[in-house]
């Protein structure tokens, strides 16, 4: 496919085989480059730092899908793997301006520094609880499905008051809202499963609040003219989805950093690097956000020596950002914990719409990974690195499993 222009369009590889080698593509395209999303989708990305940055604070780009021509044209099928992620629903993350304000500033109200360190000693015992259960004499274990996955999705979940008896059920719905390999008669049944247990969980807080960030949510909406019940329902997904699926990659990506890089570990685990330089440095090296979708313009919006035109969709690829020499210097391409200059990655966003969980996800990888090393110190990969195999999610930088030895 190519732009109107002639332009060949860079096709995202729909199962993910060489995020490395995709991200480098793009970055050679320019800082902004035409893409194609599975399902033949055309769109634009950011693939440059210092554009991106601009581009986050331009109001000319808007979260409203009615700005994008496909949409209004009928091009983009209701059932295609990615509407969810496109069309979430009212939420912050899809609205701009007065009502974007007026919803990230209940999120913030709600979800605060305090609220967030009080989360600390409930990931602790996690932690504890899981390191324990982990069999330590065992000749190798899938540490993601062990360890990486349950810890931040029960942290989510105390943290927005979901019955836990649902975490079984939402593994494999949030796999499918991911994935660019679910099946289209899935897609639209999966969507409304998702939002049908967010709405039974605003439900049984409304009727009996407690203290979590849905009961936030819906007390504070209660002041005055502030969220709908459709706001806090997706509002509860978006924050689900982002909060479990982010700190699952960070803390398997983190692993795996480490365990490629063994001068690097044991500089960590002998304490002469702090354990913040290794969330950082992840964060910025494997982002485990690899794109996000969408932007919109609304009128034509020059980038570099091309134009973003107005009605076109833009995502942010931000596993092209975080290795940008422009913005990270020479070695950018390189995993080094022992930078000098100020780790400047924005692999949580930035601007009016940069991530409000950021900091419970950093808190999250802080307390699991010196736990984690300092229980397993000689922890290790059980397979090559070779192996490890990319799950089929053009917007997560994630892992089917993650097999390690304990003890080796």
């Amino acid at each position: 496919m190519t732009t109107g222009t002639g332009q060949a369009r860079i096709a995202l590889d729909p199962f993910v085989t060489d995020l490395d080698g995709e991200s480098a593509r793009l970055r050679a395209a320019g800082p902004l480059a035409a893409v194609e999303l599975p399902g033949g989708v055309p769109v634009w990305a950011v693939t440059h730092h210092a554009e991106a940055k601009a581009l986050l604070t331009d109001p000319r780009l808007v979260k409203d899908i009615n700005v994008w021509g496909a949409w209004q044209r009928g091009e983009i099928a209701p059932d295609w793997p990615l509407i969810g992620l496109a069309n979430p629903g009212r939420s912050m993350l899809t609205v701009d301006g007065a009502d974007h304000r007026r919803m990230r500033a209940l999120v913030a109200q709600a979800l605060t520094p305090r609220r967030v360190e009080q989360m600390r000693e409930r990931v602790e015992k996690l932690t504890q609880d899981l390191l324990d259960a982990l069999p330590a004499d065992a000749e190798s274990i899938d540490l993601k499905a062990a360890f990486a996955y349950p810890l931040p999705m029960y942290v989510v979940a105390d943290l927005m008051g979901i019955d836990k008896a649902e975490l079984p059920r939402l593994k494999p719905l949030f796999e499918k809202f991911f994935s660019t390999q679910t099946p289209p008669a899935e897609v639209i049944a999966t969507l409304t499963e998702l939002a049908g247990i967010m709405a039974a969980t605003v439900a049984a807080k409304r009727a009996e609040p407690g203290d979590d960030l849905t009961s936030a949510l819906i007390l504070a909406s209660e002041d005055g003219d502030r969220l709908t019940d459709e706001e806090i329902v997706s509002t509860l997904q978006l924050m689900v989805a982002a909060g479990h699926e982010t700190t699952i990659s960070l803390i398997v990506n983190a692993v795996v950093n480490l365990s490629t890089h063994p001068d690097q570990r044991a500089r960590v685990l002998s304490g002469e690097v702090d354990w913040s330089a290794v969330v950082e440095e992840t964060l910025r090296w494997s982002t485990p956000t690899s794109h996000v979708l969408i932007r919109f313009a609304t009128e034509d919006v020059p980038v570099g020596d091309k134009v973003l035109p107005a009605g076109d969709a833009l995502i942010v690829s931000y596993a092209a950002l975080g290795r940008d020499e422009q913005a990270h210097g020479p070695s950018a391409g390189e995993f080094d914990i022992t930078r000098e200059s100020p780790n400047r990655h924005i692999s949580f966003g930035h601007g009016p719409h940069v991530c409000p969980g950021a900091a419970l996800s950093r808190l999250e990888a802080g307390v699991a990974l010196p736990a984690l090393y300092g229980r397993f110190p000689r922890l290790d990969l059980a397979v090559p690195a070779s192996e490890l195999r990319n799950k089929p999610v053009v917007t997560q930088n994630d892992l089917f499993e993650l097999p390690v030895r304990l003890n080796p």
